[in-house]
């Protein structure tokens, strides 16, 4: 009996250093979604890269949105490059909308668009995605801010609403028509969020105002906002962070913790990167089966800063304010299924 131990100390080795260099899931700004028993996860990619899951850990790669790229996506964006940027899932009428974005790195040639289907499962009979084409365009010298980074909540009233933006002018909130592929007439735009960007910066230039990626989540009797702040996509200098904000309206103001306005520069701290972890950001917020999630992006110190998926629980504190345990990043897992 002796002589198996050697053998046996051997395999659980080995079992462990396979389990903990498993192969995570590397996305960018995910965004997520249940159908049945099922979890979808969308992100930034050739074509929108989503996955699949049942339990939220194990991962299937499912492949592809769009087999080729968007037919306006060259027309908004001349240096488009097959990736698109940021996708926003969301659920109404029997129907999924998933918006997206196309747009020249730095630069404000950028457009959102917003493709349907009537399932998320690739495997269904009825699965087909219809691109229903260009909902807003950002163009230099036109407008000041950039049209990337969709989110859409829905108001009290049903009325649909998308958040979108980054770095320029900062976040905006405009009204979508019942469609949800338009905007609605006459216009409604406010400005949610912002951060002060110096004189003299050339309007093309995205410039130093470093702020993006809305998203928002209505919980109780709250709009929830939330943000990134600093530089993604710079390794070991990436210093994405999420901030937040909150209203008891969907157009604003969003106040921070001291009460201070987001739109003026306001926002408080909801989760930042540390040694292990850098550019923590990006992130969509849900309440799925009496749970709130956070899921977020987070570049790998011991990885070469390679982005990894991860999905944090959500707690509330007395004052009704959302928070994370920062452990959590370490202690959150995903495993793509090869």
């Amino acid at each position: 009996m002796q002589s198996l131990i050697p053998s046996l100390v051997c395999i659980a080795s080995l079992l462990f250093t396979t389990a903990t260099h498993a192969k995570q899931v590397s996305v960018h700004d995910p965004v997520m979604a249940k159908e049945g028993n099922t979890f979808y996860l969308f992100s930034t990619g050739p074509g929108i890269t989503f996955y699949s899951s049942t339990d939220m850990h194990n991962w299937n790669e499912e492949g592809r949105v769009f087999p080729g790229e968007p037919a306006w996506a060259k027309k908004a964006a001349p240096t488009f490059n097959d990736h698109i940027w940021a996708p926003d899932i969301s659920f109404h009428d029997g129907k999924y909308y998933l918006y997206y974005s196309v747009s020249g790195f730095g630069k404000n040639t950028s457009g959102i668009g917003v493709t349907t289907n009537a399932t998320l499962n690739p495997r269904a009979a009825n699965y087909q995605w219809k691109d229903q084409g260009m909902v807003l365009q950002s163009i230099p010298g036109r407008d000041n801010w950039n049209a990337i980074d969709p989110n859409i909540v829905d108001d009290s009233g049903g009325t649909p609403w998308m958040s979108f933006g980054s770095f320029w002018s900062g976040i905006k909130l405009v009204k979508l028509d019942p469609s949800r592929t338009r905007l609605a007439e006459p216009q409604a735009w406010h400005t949610i969020a912002q951060r002060t960007r110096p004189a003299g910066i050339p309007d093309d230039e995205a410039g130093p105002a470093e702020i993006e990626a809305p998203h928002i989540l209505k919980k109780n009797s709250y709009y929830y906002l939330f943000v990134s702040w600093g530089l993604c996509c710079k390794k070991e200098a990436s210093t994405y962070h999420v901030m937040m904000g909150r209203s008891k309206d969907v157009t604003g103001p969003y106040l921070d913790r001291a009460g201070k306005d987001m739109a003026k520069g306001g926002g408080s701290l909801l989760i930042e990167g540390n040694a292990q972890w850098k550019g923590v950001g990006h992130n969509s917020a849900y309440t799925i089966d009496g749970k709130d999630l956070l899921v977020m992006h987070a570049y790998e110190t011991a990885d070469n800063y390679l982005q990894k998926l991860k999905i944090l629980d959500m707690r509330w504190d007395k004052d009704g304010w959302p928070a994370v345990d920062p452990h959590d990043l370490n202690r959150y897992q995903s495993k793509q299924q090869p």
